[in-house]
Order: structure tokens, then sequence, then C-alpha cells
């Protein structure tokens, strides 16, 4: 299942912020044509509409739910300012996997694929799993 897709503009000044936030010394980041730091793009939800997310409309118990993993792949450099983006989210795989303290684990693996609008060349896609347990998570 795929969300509606969304448009991402790569900014020189949010890219310089977002480096600094992140402690980047790499001058590439902090440059007047700055490239993007490979997190950089898990900035998106910012672009996102409730819409655009597979999760729209549906209900999660947020007290059972974990940050499995995230990961990056990029198909060439990382995108630079001036850069704009089509991202499209979708749900690439849910199993289960039983507890180690009992009950099932449901795991969702989400996919974000961010495209250069301009020739619609795949630049980076982003994978992030979350774990949803059966009982609310302690802490």
């Amino acid at each position: 299942m795929a969300a509606e897709p969304f448009r991402m503009t790569v900014e020189a000044g949010k890219v310089r912020e977002f480096a600094l936030a992140t402690r980047s010394s790499d001058p590439d980041h902090l440059g007047p044509q700055p490239v993007s730091p490979a997190t950089f793009l898990q900035s998106c939800s910012w672009w996102q509409t409730p819409e655009s997310s597979v999760w729209y409309g549906i209900a999660r118990d947020y007290s059972r739910l974990l940050h499995g993993s995230q990961e990056m792949e990029f198909f060439g450099e990382p995108p630079s300012a001036g850069t704009e983006l089509e991202g499209v989210m979708r749900v690439d795989k849910t199993y289960e996997k039983a507890g180690k303290k009992g009950g099932n684990m449901t795991f969702t693996e989400v996919v974000i694929e961010f495209r250069d609008v301009e020739s619609g060349r795949l630049v980076a896609t982003s994978r992030n799993t979350s774990i949803e347990t059966s009982k609310a998570v302690e802490g």
C-alpha cells in the first residue's frame, strides 16, 4: 500500500541548520550550496501531509510502539540545495515474531522513495522498521 506523493525542496538554510544541529563540521554541509547530510531526508515529515503517510487513518497504540531500525540508501551523492524531490511512502512488509517476554511483536517495514522531480531519477530510499508489542512498553 502506498500513500499519496509529497514534494520536498532541499533548502540551503535548512541543510545548514540540520548540519549544525547534528554537529557536522563538514564544509560540504555548511557552504553556500550545501550538500545535505545523509540523515537530512528524515526531516521529510515537515513536508508531508497526513495523506502522504501510510499511517493516515490507522489507529495505533503508541504505548506499544518501538523504533526498530532506520537506514538510508543513496543512488549517487546526497541531494544538494535547490533539488526538489518527490517522496512516496509505502509499506514494504509486515510480519510477526514471538516476543521473548511472551506475546507477539508485529514488525512493519516502511520505505520512502525519493526521486528528483526534474529528472525522475531515484535519489535515495529510507527504510524504517517499527515494532508493535503485544503489551505496553515499560518505562
